[in-house]
């Protein structure tokens, strides 16, 4: 397990995942429920969803390394694009009243609502594409999915606690921005290995 994938994952989602609907919709669903029953239930979807990119990823090292990364290639720069294009209109987006709602729901019950909203909404997302790619490009699932589901905690966590504040001082549009070039500097590194 190397250290420095787990830090690698962990930046790429963490900024992938900071101005993604799941940050909106962890801090409504605290609005809604117990914002612990939310971190739990919330953390538990990722858990499935990041061992299920892993998993795929880990199936994808049995490819020819060219292939792997050239897909990771094309996945880290699909994404940078996505965000770039994205990054204008985020400020506009998703807004906490696109998750309202007046239930009331408590205990494993807050638990589960948060666990199907996110586990629903996260399917085919960018940062399970880009956990797929970087279990690919470093053939280290353990240290992917740490970093992964690590970053995907502290996104809800931070949501959860301070969405609020952070949302009122930083625009998404930034945080896409950044999101975007840590997509291009993963291009850029893949690209470098596959040619040389």
């Amino acid at each position: 397990m190397d250290l420095a994938v787990i830090a690698i994952a962990f930046g790429a989602i963490f900024v992938v995942e900071l101005p993604d609907k799941t940050f909106i919709a962890a801090l409504v669903l605290s609005t809604r429920y117990r914002p612990l029953a939310v971190w739990i239930g919330v953390g538990l979807a990722f858990l499935i969803q990041t061992l299920l990119a892993v998993t795929v990823g880990k199936a994808v090292t049995f490819l020819p390394e060219q292939i792997v990364q050239a897909v990771a290639l094309v996945i880290f720069l699909a994404g940078a694009v996505l965000l770039f294009r994205e990054a204008p209109k985020a400020d506009a987006a998703e807004t906490e009243k696109d998750y309202e709602g007046t239930d009331t729901k408590q205990g494993l019950a807050a638990v589960g609502a948060s666990f199907l909203v996110l586990f629903a909404a996260e399917w085919g997302d960018l940062s399970q594409l880009l956990t797929i790619s970087l279990v690919g490009r470093y053939d280290d699932p353990v240290a992917v999915f740490i970093g992964a589901w690590a970053a995907l905690l502290v996104v809800s966590g931070l949501a959860i606690v301070v969405g609020r504040v952070l949302l009122r001082h930083v625009r998404l549009s930034l945080v896409h921005y950044v999101g975007a070039v840590v997509c291009l500097a993963l291009a850029v590194f893949t690209a470098v290995e596959l040619i040389a």
